[in-house]
């Protein structure tokens, strides 16, 4: 049930936390459910973040499977570049975060059916799913103006993950839950709007009011310790403790040129996430961690489609997974597995040519033939329509390939090979359709099963759309300890100074676990941290 925290008590630890997505959300309602007085700011005009722009789904490795097949399959994935210490911290905290989260706010969670994990063939890889949790439906109307006061979505989302295709649902209403009308008439809503929802529920409900247009630019320091933030007119808010929960720093041309491994032009985030709490953190004195990452998504950009008063970047997911699709790079060849995770996926763009001296694999183009247009549609087009005059378009391979400046011929060897192997639900070349997880965003009625990713090209006119280099958010940023305590360059804590979130640095390394791996532990450890900020002690 949910449970108004108490009044501050006297003396009690005053917590400022910057940022309104899920891992500062949370930070401050724990922080208050631990006797903090806090303090929230809000650089935008709304609330929510890059998570009300999101599905919502909240990756909890050990809630079900176990903890050393989570840690297992953590390992397999590392790389070196997960701290072992952190990796078990998450994995042991999710059950009590979500125990709690339940416990205390509205929030409520159910694990999608089925979904696999990212790399469900590793070790401790789940294949038939488990981690992934969908928030239910929240009643986002019952917020009054706060309701009109979150990051708006593409579009207002009426369903559940699960409910949705990209849940493994058939874009019906789920039995026993409110229909499509009165989910309209009371302003009922799924994905990151039910999450963000119920967590700024439980916000206001402890009488804690979000700042919002409220840009913090610096800490304020006293003998070494964090004394509050400045914010951008000036003003000066004292707290005991900060919480950098401020996002990544994917929105900053500088910072992305200096720090991450390879080109990313083309973010799918909130604008706000321009690096403020790295900057705050490097100027403090901060050590730094997994700069070099994001969380790489394959992107198109529709000509005139807006958001945020700039060009918008659509997530490029189920088109590049379905049959009768390919990714072919300017030597008009394929260059991956198209259906792999979005993630991993980003690798492929980073490629570099020593001869030619240029990224391989950029530019790159999603081509598919007609009978996949009228089966399946296109991002927002549905089954059936025309295709539109940003697609190029030719009536043979040929005829696009010179379209697209790619070498005669090459486009349609490409085609040729690949369809040989698909008819026979085979890809000798990346090994689409060989996980389980390749078809989850396919064709639903062929899965599982290789047939659910793998159909030939066949049907002219054959289409083009140039796919670029994109992320959810970056993933580098101040190194902290389990506790979201920052981390100076001389290693030792840093009094007063916390992190979560992606304006941490990545607790999962290059790894994205599953559907909702930025969330759940952008959650957890904006649990921890908020807990730790309010003086509370393991």
């Amino acid at each position: 049930m949910t449970r108004a925290g108490s009044a501050p008590r006297a003396g009690a630890p005053r917590v400022c936390v910057l940022g309104t997505g899920g891992a500062g959300l949370v930070a401050a309602v724990a922080a208050a459910d631990a006797g903090a007085e806090v303090t929230v700011l809000e650089k935008g005009e709304k609330v929510g973040g890059t998570t009300a722009l999101s599905g919502g789904t909240t990756w909890l490795p050990a809630v079900e499977g176990g903890r050393d097949d989570a840690l297992s399959y953590l390992g397999s994935l590392s790389h070196g570049l997960i701290d072992p210490a952190t990796a078990e911290t998450f994995v042991d905290t999710g059950p009590e975060f979500l125990e709690w989260v339940q416990r205390t706010t509205p929030v409520r969670f159910h694990v999608v059916p089925g979904l696999p994990d990212y790399h469900p063939e590793h070790p401790g890889g789940k294949p038939k799913g488990g981690r992934s949790l969908d928030p239910d439906l929240f009643r986002v109307g019952a917020l009054g103006e706060w309701a009109e006061r979150i990051v708006p979505a593409e579009r207002v989302p009426r369903l559940t993950l699960t409910e949705a295709p990209l849940g493994g649902g058939r874009g019906e209403v789920a039995p026993g839950t409110p229909d499509r009308a009165r989910r309209k008439a009371e302003d009922w809503r799924g994905c990151g709007h039910a999450l963000v929802g119920g967590l700024l529920a439980a916000l206001l409900e402890r009488g804690i009011t979000p700042r919002t247009g409220t840009a913090a630019t610096d800490l304020v320091l006293r003998d070494g310790a964090v004394a509050g933030v400045r914010t951008a007119d000036g003003t000066e808010i004292g707290a005991d403790a900060v919480v950098l929960a401020t996002g990544g720093f994917e929105w900053d041309p500088e910072l992305v040129a200096a720090h991450l491994r390879g080109p990313m032009t083309s973010p799918a985030s909130v604008p706000t996430n321009t690096g403020d709490g790295l900057r705050m953190a490097m100027a403090a004195g901060s050590a730094l961690g997994t700069m070099r990452e994001a969380w790489w998504v394959p992107t198109v950009e529709i000509p005139g489609d807006t958001a945020f008063g700039r060009q918008r970047a659509q997530l490029v997911l189920a088109e590049r997974t379905r049959p009768g699709s390919i990714l072919v790079n300017a030597t008009g060849r394929r260059f991956t597995n198209e259906a792999a995770n979005y993630n991993a996926l980003g690798g492929a763009f980073h490629q570099f040519d020593p001869g030619a001296f240029r990224y391989a694999n950029l530019p790159c183009w999603l081509v598919l033939d007609s009978a996949h247009l009228r089966r399946y549609g296109f991002l927002s087009l549905p089954p059936g329509a025309l295709a539109p005059d940003w697609f190029t378009t030719a009536e043979t391979l040929d005829g696009l390939g010179r379209e697209l400046g790619l070498p005669d011929g090459e486009l349609a060897r490409t085609v040729e090979r690949f369809n040989a192997g698909a008819v026979e639900g085979t890809d000798p070349d990346f090994g689409r359709g060989t996980s389980a997880y390749d078809g989850w965003n396919g064709d639903q009625d062929q899965y599982p099963g290789p047939a659910a990713t793998l159909g030939p090209l066949t049907e002219p006119p054959f289409h083009a759309v140039p796919v670029h280099s994109g992320c959810l958010g970056t993933k580098g940023g101040p190194r902290t300890t389990v506790d979201g305590q920052v981390l100076h360059v001389s290693g030792a804590p840093m009094a007063g100074l916390y992190a979560a979130g992606n304006a941490m640095a990545g607790t999962t390394g290059m790894v994205y676990g599953g559907a909702g791996g930025t969330l759940g532990p952008a959650m957890v450890f904006g649990y921890r941290a908020g807990r730790h900020a309010a003086g509370v002690r393991a």
